[in-house]
């Protein structure tokens, strides 16, 4: 019984001391950006040899795979885990959190922040760095150039957002387009499994063509309609946060609405086929 005490003590004592290191630490605003940003990396590299082990013994079909095709497996594991983790964190952020709502007083909507903001935008930040980096390393295997120019301008941008404290609305209501990713990889996924004829995939494409028009072509008119009514708002931004909430919007914007074509060209083509 005594030592039963002694053990239990002891771990509330790892367990106490662990939570001042987080709070002082990690979580502590001058570091924020920091330990974040590596705490993303250090979950992609998680996330990926999770992935490869998960997937070697409990997939038939990841076994019969190239090698880049492997790797492009595991690289969607982590971009998955990614949407849906920012996805949710952005979704509260701009619908439903107090913190950029019109009705609170708390300052001018383009400069509000906090701890757990930041914190979850640098995790974001991690993400882009280390998937940007296996693009380059791969290119063009996992993505040309257009993959590499979204990730460069997501980054920079998400980058600002988290270190600077400015525009991270807008920043949150980019990434809220990160709830396609999920349903593009199981694309893919059926694709290399032999399952492109599958009815699965017929409904998958149907899923990506509703959300890529709501996420990524709906929200970011709404995202421009709301730069228009805090215009005086978002011009007392830095300079260089100013250009960012109006150029990197844009161009993802026309980057969206090229790769909406061709999903809409590829829908029709399959349900063509299912016909």
């Amino acid at each position: 019984m005594g030592r039963s005490l002694r053990t239990a003590g002891t771990l509330k004592a790892y367990q106490y001391q662990a939570g001042v290191l987080v709070k002082n630490y990690v979580l502590a605003d001058p570091y924020i950006p920091y330990t974040s940003i590596v705490l993303g990396i250090l979950t992609c590299k998680l996330a990926y040899d999770m992935s490869q082990i998960i997937s070697t013994f409990y997939s038939r079909n990841y076994n019969a795979l190239t090698k880049i095709q492997r790797t492009e497996w595991n690289n969607r594991g982590i971009s998955t885990l990614h949407a849906v983790f920012i996805s949710i964190m952005s979704l509260y952020f701009v619908f439903w959190s107090e913190l950029f709502s019109d009705k609170s007083h708390s300052g001018l909507v383009t400069f509000r922040n906090s701890s757990i903001s930041t914190f979850a935008l640098g995790l974001s930040v991690g993400y882009f760095l280390s998937d940007l980096a296996m693009i380059c390393w791969r290119y063009p295997s996992l993505g040309g150039l257009e993959y590499v120019l979204h990730h460069s301008l997501a980054a920079i941008a998400v980058a600002y957002a988290m270190y600077m404290g400015e525009g991270q609305l807008y920043t949150f209501m980019i990434l809220i387009s990160e709830v396609t990713t999920p349903w593009i990889n199981i694309r893919w996924y059926l694709d290399v499994s032999g399952l492109k004829r599958s009815s699965a995939y017929i409904i998958n494409g149907v899923i990506i063509f509703f959300s890529w028009l709501v996420a990524r072509i709906l929200l970011f008119g709404y995202m421009f309609y709301h730069v228009y009514r805090h215009h005086s708002q978002v011009m007392r931004m830095h300079t260089a946060g100013s250009l960012l909430v109006f150029v990197v919007p844009v161009a993802l914007a026309i980057m969206n609405v090229m790769w909406f074509g061709k999903i809409l060209k590829g829908l029709k083509k399959a349900l063509l086929k299912k016909t």
